[in-house]
């Protein structure tokens, strides 16, 4: 497999990319990424990748548009350099959310960026918890979506309150995502009845679902402004819960999101590292799960013909 298989990384998050190169005994492959003067990216791969199989791993975190273009441009490089197979491995792909046409005249930017993947050389893409699932269906090539739902479920399971615990989606459109979470966690849904007024403001209604006395953990696919979690812990406390725990997969925690979190009457903030979180968005109630070993696990059975799908049946 160390023979055949060549992995390299952008600059999105290199701790997540190479801890899942340790679980597979590889190392990243070397990579130069760099600038020309006129504020170009340069990338030249500096490793033999002819008729390997190759993977490249890249999160669309912030600078969103820059660690895209790195994606393509690497690509690129290595179709030109006669790869065998490209794989495009996008932990967090935060285009996900321009999934439909919500307004007049704009772009449905997730199969636009889907048809750009195609364009630079990916023959392949491997991605968690995709924001809108329906985006699955923009790419022309095959895709393994993979989901942290059982990783953060088991850290959870094994905390004694457990029992006491019921999952709470922020509102209807994440009620089958929070649903498989309860699912896994084998405890009641509840569901947050909101109302969005624009992308950083929203408003809440009541909960459908009994929460009083209850310790109640929230679940989302991704936490941005996170204003809908305040919003969901405000009306949580409200209809009489005990302990509330945020939980999400994405921690892309932008504008005030940290402030407010730590400002929040919350337990703790349970989160995984498909996102990279500089040391400054780190707070003392916050745990990182990792999930290198399950990406780590995918790439194996791309590499080796194996179902991914197998890892979630078991």
């Amino acid at each position: 497999m160390k023979d055949k298989m060549r992995i390299f990384c952008g600059n999105s998050n290199r701790e997540l990319s190479q801890a899942i190169v340790s679980e597979l005994g590889l190392k990243l492959s070397p990579l130069k990424i760099s600038r020309f003067s006129n504020d170009n990216l340069s990338v030249q791969v500096l490793d033999n990748v002819r008729d390997r199989d190759t993977f490249f791993i890249q999160s669309l975190t912030t600078p969103v548009n820059l660690h895209l273009m790195e994606m393509l441009i690497t690509m690129d490089a290595l179709r030109s350099a006669s790869a065998g197979r490209i794989t495009a491995v996008i932990p967090y792909y935060s285009y996900a959310r321009s999934d439909k046409k919500d307004a007049p005249r704009i772009s449905i930017t997730a199969r636009l960026i889907a048809d750009l993947l195609k364009t630079a050389g990916a023959d392949r893409v491997l991605t968690m918890d995709l924001h809108s699932a329906q985006v699955h269906g923009f790419f022309s090539m095959p895709v393994d979506h993979l989901t942290a739902v059982q990783t953060i479920a088991a850290y959870f399971s094994a905390k004694p309150e457990k029992d006491e615990m019921v999952v709470v989606a922020t509102d209807a459109g994440g009620a089958k995502r929070a649903g498989l979470f309860a699912q896994a966690l084998d405890t009641p849904l509840a569901i947050i009845d909101k109302r969005r007024i624009s992308d950083t403001e929203v408003t809440q209604g009541e909960v459908v679902g009994n929460v009083a006395g209850k310790d109640a953990v929230i679940f989302d696919d991704e936490i941005a402004t996170g204003s809908t979690i305040i919003e969901t812990i405000k009306t949580l406390k409200k209809a009489g819960t005990r302990r509330i725990y945020v939980s999400a997969v994405h921690p892309v925690l932008c504008g005030s999101a940290v402030a407010n979190l730590k400002d929040a009457e919350i337990e703790e903030l349970v989160v995984t590292n498909t996102v990279a979180i500089p040391e400054e968005k780190q707070m003392e109630k916050m745990t990182i799960l990792s999930i290198a070993p399950l990406m780590a696990e995918a790439i194996k059975r791309i590499h080796t013909g194996e179902s991914v799908g197998a890892l979630f049946s078991q």
